[in-house]
């Protein structure tokens, strides 16, 4: 009877660490499920986001000879002109009516109409452009507008879920889904200053402007441009990382303009035949073709010939590093250039500049 009254003891045990096992179980997947967003659905980001991205409709003077058009001067010895539209997409950052968008949507442009999610329809002023990260911002009279919450683009992992909001072909606002394909990409050719991040969601024309978001519903990014041979999505898209893009928009808002540094030297990179000719194969960096007379490279000693191979102990490999070394500084930043110069390697400081206006 013992032994009986032992083995049920036991069976009873092993049933309720069973039972708590199933328990924690359920508790564990409902924890989960509430933690991690649905596969199912990323109708709750775009809800969330939607409201924050606008149509651009940009109006320039084009010269036509085609009379069936209406023309903006009928005097047959002046050149002729109509009204040429271009649609882009524009995300607003600030209640208080800026928007971004990007700068080859809206520059020079005679008008601007801004379309909002709810279908009103307002005209719309640049406030600045930055030609050289192709950003934009413009402004609206109306308040209380519902800016797109912001994600760290800096956090961001080549593998993660994208979305791309925009207006493409003008055909109304659309969503499309991929994942991020690569991020840092700076030599793409598009802008001056680049660190785009690569995605496979589908970019066409005028989704340039609109907004890369993440499935909660935050902005990663301003999708600007397709890698394309026909000029429609091909599966490369590029969108400005959100970071990059605020730094420019606080320096719009509060400047005007966008300030950089600036050395006053133009250069080439260094290939296998400059090395062999000048005796050097172990070296890489930019070649000083040509320093701007009292610029802050010619205050600093600088001279056609030379070779600078780190600045602030970043290693040049190409004129692509210079400028995105220099444009990170300021005018009146101090920094150090190393550099070989007849063979011979030199250290020198200098004072940055400010970049000229393109």
């Amino acid at each position: 009877m013992k032994s009986s009254h032992s083995t049920q003891f036991l069976i009873n045990w092993i049933l309720i660490g069973l039972l708590f096992g199933i328990i924690l179980i359920l508790i564990g997947d409902r924890t989960t499920s509430q933690q991690q967003p649905s596969v199912d659905s990323y109708a709750n980001a775009v809800s969330k986001a939607s409201a924050s991205v606008v149509s651009i409709k940009s109006y320039y003077l084009s010269q036509q000879s085609d009379s069936s058009f209406p023309l903006q001067s009928q005097n047959s010895n002046q050149p002729q002109f109509k009204i040429r539209p271009n649609k882009g997409s524009g995300v607003i950052i600030s209640s208080t009516g800026y928007i971004v968008t990007n700068h080859h949507v809206v520059a020079n442009a005679k008008k601007i109409e801004v379309t909002f999610d709810n279908g009103q329809t307002l005209e719309a002023k640049i406030l600045g452009l930055d030609p050289d990260t192709d950003i934009a911002v413009i402004t609206t009279k109306l308040n209380n507008l519902p800016p797109l919450p912001i994600a760290n683009s800096n956090k961001i992992r080549v593998g993660d879920i994208v979305l791309a909001i925009g207006n493409p072909f003008g055909i109304g606002q659309t969503v499309t889904q991929g994942i991020i394909s690569a991020t840092g990409r700076d030599r793409v050719g598009l802008n001056t200053y680049e660190n785009f991040i690569q995605t496979d969601a589908a970019i066409n024309p005028g989704n340039s402007g609109g907004a890369l978001i993440n499935p909660k519903g935050e902005i990663l990014g301003i999708n600007s441009a397709i890698y394309s041979k026909s000029g429609n999505y091909l599966g490369i898209s590029f969108a400005i990382p959100i970071n990059l893009v605020l730094d420019v928009v606080q320096q719009i808002i509060e400047n005007g303009e966008v300030v950089r540094g600036w050395l006053g030297v133009e250069g080439v990179d260094l290939n296998a035949q400059m090395l062999e000719h000048i005796g050097l194969s172990d070296i890489q960096g930019v070649l000083i073709t040509d320093v701007f007379d009292q610029g802050p490279a010619d205050l600093a000693g600088i001279k056609v010939g030379d070779i600078l191979t780190h600045i602030n102990k970043k290693i040049i490999r190409d004129t692509r590093d210079v400028l995105d070394v220099i444009a990170h500084g300021r005018p009146g930043d101090k920094i150090k250039i190393n550099g070989i110069r007849e063979r011979q390697s030199f250290i020198s400081q200098a004072v940055l500049g400010q970049r000229p206006r393109t």
